[in-house]
């Protein structure tokens, strides 16, 4: 398959089929499925206990909020409520399990509408990350709390997890977030060949299979984007931030690849790369796994390492990437996000970098606007 034909496989899994991807596997392996809202959620323990993760992202642009508002107040970001949504259309029926963790209020909200009203056939867990990574006895808690939730896993799949089974969950998202990150090398050095919604798609359909599957996917894809015939075009490089949990819709993105821009890092789907190096298959997996969330972590609004402000990290990230400019693409009503905000602002107007905010929901149809606020910052900059 050419990459074109692959991209294309992509999105019709992600807009018609993910949920066949899911009844599939699970009728493949006899297996159970658990969901995990953004951003990071422990895969490989779900995956080492023989469960398949699931990412949820909400409903997008196709699912229209009928029921759901009436859960939650007027200011409360689109993917909390489309997510409820579809538990209420029965979509979710095939999870046997759904993780929530501490991204903002309304997630954390989220966790207890949702153990209120679906937790009769299935587990609803809050997984309670360190809030302060800078404390010492910040690794040891994680690994008391990533035992708990062994054990609620162990206890719904009905048996033990062996620590082998753990380390090959550990060594297949290794390797998978390797191929993602060579996405990234070649979104970085070779822009021209990668756009930022086909890269997006062939990482968002990763939430709905097996990692070795997914990766078979990505080794193709690496080897046909060599062979496409794309020729570079006069934009400027930007970094894209602030989607970290709520995913803008793919026309959005496109409507940003065509408007001036190479998109040549982001924060899209940010829990499918987030330790910045393998986690260490010696020892014991759950303090690798720990050790890594602590000290190994990508930067976001939803994690505070007082040790390494976030703005100083953005800098260094625009810094290291050559990137031109940043626009922030931020989900209405997203506290984490438009509270880091003016702190960012400040950061990268001290350092004379270029930036735009724009504001997004999943319930967008028509992306003229911003297309035009894009193109008019882009032809600032190419043209000043």
């Amino acid at each position: 398959m050419d990459f074109d034909g692959l991209v294309a496989q992509c999105r019709e899994i992600l807009e018609e089929h993910p949920w066949q991807e899911i009844q599939r596997w699970k009728e493949k392996t006899g297996g159970k499925a658990a969901g995990y809202f953004p951003v990071y959620s422990p895969l490989e323990l779900i995956y080492g206990n023989g469960m398949l993760p699931v990412g949820l992202m909400g409903g997008g642009n196709k699912t229209e909020i009928e029921r759901a508002d009436s859960y939650f107040g007027s200011f409360v970001c689109s993917i909390v409520k489309s997510t409820t949504e579809l538990a209420l259309r029965g979509e979710l029926q095939l999870l046997d399990g759904i993780f929530f963790h501490s991204i903002c209020d309304a997630a954390r909200n989220l966790c207890y509408v949702f153990k209120r009203n679906f937790s009769s056939d299935r587990f609803i867990e809050y997984i309670h990350f360190p809030q302060n990574p800078s404390s010492p006895s910040a690794v040891d808690y994680l690994i008391s709390e990533l035992k708990r939730i062994r054990h609620v896993l162990e206890e719904a799949n009905g048996r033990r997890m062996s620590e082998e089974s753990f380390k090959q969950s550990i060594h297949a998202y290794n390797e998978n977030r390797a191929l993602i990150q060579r996405l990234y090398k070649i979104k970085a050095e070779s822009p021209h060949l990668l756009s930022t919604a086909e890269a997006y798609q062939l990482i968002r359909v990763g939430s709905a299979l097996p990692p070795e599957e997914h990766s078979s996917m990505l080794r193709t894809a690496l080897e046909e984007i060599p062979k496409r015939r794309v020729r570079p075009r006069d934009k400027i490089r930007v970094i894209l931030e602030g989607s970290f949990c709520e995913q803008p819709p793919v026309e959005l993105l496109e409507a940003l690849d065509e408007a001036g821009c190479y998109i040549i890092d982001d924060d899209l789907l940010l829990g499918r790369r987030w330790f910045e190096r393998e986690v260490p298959l010696d020892g014991d997996p759950i303090r690798a796994l720990a050790e890594s969330y602590i000290d190994r972590s990508r930067y976001s609004s939803v994690s505070h390492d007082w040790r390494r402000p976030r703005s100083e990290r953005l800098v260094e990230r625009a810094r290291q990437a050559q990137a031109t400019a940043v626009v922030f693409c931020i989900a209405k009503f997203c506290e984490p996000a438009l509270l880091d905000y003016p702190l960012f602002k400040d950061a990268l107007e001290r350092e004379g970098i270029p930036h735009v905010m724009l504001e997004f929901e999943e319930k967008m149809w028509t992306f003229d606007k911003l297309r035009t606020e894009i193109e008019t910052f882009a032809e600032s900059i190419l043209f000043d």
